[in-house]
């Protein structure tokens, strides 16, 4: 599933030519002119989680070659216990996407209750205020052209011979993140940094106050980012469920509230001061860090994170405004979405991105550059 966060002008441009595709296909995010799943073959079966969300497992390609999963380091702080991104913003705010998520339409791969059963809401405590960050050696450094997955929508396919997988914190418990790293993957853990959800575990400790417009997403609110005193330990929980299921890394979602209609003044230090603080709690925990989309803002926070996650760079011809990532030594983990592999591959490897084409559900499918 997506986040994509768009201008609310370029989404309402878009509106009137997503209504005319809902009405003529029912597929879930892929496009006509392309369509992935002739590119692909057989989904594997779901490997075993803790109870798998239910949903439209993809159709995976061919496993590839195993890319250099880089110099692993000290791994994380903290000991895996019990188990625990979506998505960007959609590309028409307002505009539910295609069907395929498992008992949420509008919001691909998102649960319909309150998480994996024995999963708890937020395990772990806020880190010490005041910590230092960890040292980057001792975190994993993701660099240039590794093979990714990134599966937000049903059970996680564990087949995918690639060396970095990118799911669900709250939905993957912490037995599938130890049975990845028993195959050398490296595991991201994606959380919803901007947004109130109203299907997770932890919605309750959201005040209303904190909780503004709507996203464009069925149950979901911006937050308040200014208020840093009272998202800080929420976020801090959040990182360490995290942490104790053994993840390496987090992608923090929706967090370029500032460009967007959130229902709050907010600027773009706003939106500064609350991905620094973003990333100074990932790194405390020992875990890296990625910035999502967020383009106007690459040049500011790109010390501050450790690699990037975009969507469609290659759709609105941004894909070189994030360079600056890839000449520090950082990966670019970028999906498009509408366009076909032969639309955008050459450009985007030519860049040293690690591109794949996935369907909007992002389910187990994927067509990699």
């Amino acid at each position: 599933m997506t986040r994509r966060t768009r201008p609310l002008a370029a989404a309402l441009a878009l509106a009137t030519a997503v209504a005319l595709l809902a009405t003529s296909c029912s597929s879930s995010g892929s496009e006509d002119e392309d369509d992935p799943s002739a590119d692909a073959t057989g989904a594997q079966p779901p490997a075993a989680t803790a109870a798998p969300v239910p949903g439209t497992p993809g159709t995976p390609d061919a496993p590839s070659s195993p890319a250099d999963p880089g110099t692993p380091t000290t791994p994380a702080p903290g000991t895996p216990s019990v188990p625990p991104g979506t998505p960007g913003t959609p590309s028409v705010p307002g505009t539910p996407s295609a069907p395929g998520t498992p008992g949420r339409p509008t919001t691909p791969g998102t649960p319909t209750g309150p998480g994996t059963p024995g999963t708890p809401a937020v395990p772990g405590t806020p880190g010490t205020p005041g910590t230092p960050a960890a040292p980057a050696g001792t975190r994993w450094q993701p660099t240039p052209g590794l093979a990714w997955q990134w599966q937000l929508g049903g059970g996680v396919d564990q087949s995918v011979d690639v060396p970095v997988y990118d799911i669900d914190g709250f939905e993957t418990d912490a037995s599938v993140v130890a049975a990845l790293h028993a195959k050398g993957r490296k595991v991201i853990c994606y959380i919803n940094a901007g947004s109130w959800e109203d299907f997770r575990p932890d919605a309750a400790a959201f005040a209303q106050a904190l909780q503004g417009s709507g996203n464009g997403w069925k149950g979901e609110k911006w937050f308040d980012i200014r208020k840093l005193d009272q998202l800080k330990p929420l976020m801090a929980a959040r990182f360490d469920m995290c942490r104790q299921k053994g993840f390496d890394a987090v992608e923090p979602d929706t967090i370029e509230a500032y460009n967007q209609n959130s229902g709050f003044p907010l600027t773009a230090d706003d939106q500064l001061r609350y991905n620094r603080m973003l990333a100074t709690l990932a790194h405390e925990r020992g875990l890296a860090i990625g910035l999502k989309n967020d383009l106007d803002q690459v040049p500011a926070l790109l010390g501050d994170f450790d690699f990037a996650v975009n969507e469609e760079c290659a759709q609105f011809d941004e894909c070189g405004r994030l360079s600056p990532f890839i000449q520090a030594g950082k990966a670019v983990f970028h999906v498009e979405y509408k366009l076909g592999t032969d639309r955008f591959c050459a450009k985007t490897k030519a860049l040293g991105f690690s591109s794949m084409q996935k369907k909007l559900e992002l389910d187990a499918w994927r067509k990699p550059c």
